[in-house]
């Protein structure tokens, strides 16, 4: 969720059973497929389904990596029964992005068999702080003016001056920045477009045991998406897409991430997580 918009960053099967259960609703705006492994989009289409009989008339969009375009419409209109609203499907190479009010969804080209792609989600910077006690100091009425001022246009006072933004405002804030791995190895393309993040989601399907399984089968382990986060100097990394070897025991892969994170923050997530993501400032 970003303020009212609803995202989901692959959809696999049962996403719609799960999202019923924690209570996340179905007003998703856009739907973000890492790749085209099937654990990995299978779901969309009963959701999509869903949707519909639910009387949704919003269009909605599906992001796929460069490729995928032909198959996901294939499945899209694979019955007979044409959904009520319309689906695009469009292919994001790396680099490119969605834009939304005051954001971005930029993919980024992770390390994968067959082809995969990250996405970050991306603020727009923000507006620096107004300073009122100065506005009012330079003579500048409380009202309009201050808000214009804010937004960065000069204002002309009654007795003829000009009062700029930059005299009362400071410079710009950064926004949020959330990225998610999908499918890899360990790469830099990860480290570069996660650094500083609020929060990274990385896949880390084994434990260090296993690390020639994850490098042969393109996944990570705990302590390869540590490692990334560290140098990625983001704040919180969560470790997702964790083998079913490791249910009964995820602080396995907890400690091995940990002795490897540096100063960030590292959670194995789990069904129903929330992480609340504040402004870094």
């Amino acid at each position: 969720h970003r303020e009212g918009d609803l995202h989901l960053l692959d959809c696999g099967e049962g996403t719609q059973r799960q999202m019923m259960r924690y209570g996340v609703g179905f007003s998703v705006r856009d739907i973000y497929l890492t790749h085209l492994h099937a654990d990995h989009y299978l779901g969309a289409f009963g959701l999509l389904r869903t949707m519909g009989l639910q009387g949704r008339a919003e269009p909605i969009r599906i992001f796929t990596p460069p490729g995928g375009r032909a198959v996901i419409e294939a499945a899209v209109h694979l019955e007979i029964e044409e959904l009520p609203f319309e689906v695009s499907v469009c292919e994001l190479e790396p680099g490119q992005e969605a834009r939304h009010q005051g954001y971005v969804v930029r993919a980024y080209r992770a390390d994968h068999p067959g082809g995969a792609n990250g996405y970050a989600l991306i603020e727009d910077p923000r507006l620096g702080r107004f300073n009122p006690d100065r506005a009012r100091a330079l003579g500048v009425p409380e009202g309009p003016l201050f808000g214009k001022l804010h937004r960065g246009s000069p204002v002309r006072l009654p007795d003829g001056r000009t009062v700029r933004p930059e005299e009362v405002v400071g410079p710009p804030r950064p926004g949020r920045r959330v990225v998610y791995t999908g499918d890899t190895r360990p790469c830099e393309a990860t480290v570069e477009i996660a650094r500083g993040a609020e929060l990274l989601i990385h896949e880390a399907t084994f434990s260090e045991e296993e690390r020639e399984r994850a490098e042969r089968t393109g996944h990570s382990t705990a302590r390869q998406a540590a490692e990334v986060a560290a140098r990625a100097r983001v704040q919180r990394v969560a470790l997702t897409h964790l083998s079913a070897r490791y249910s009964d025991r995820p602080g396995i892969l907890e400690r091995e991430g940990r002795g490897a994170c540096g100063n960030c923050q590292i959670l194995v997530a789990h069904d129903g997580l929330e992480i609340e993501i504040p402004y870094p400032d």
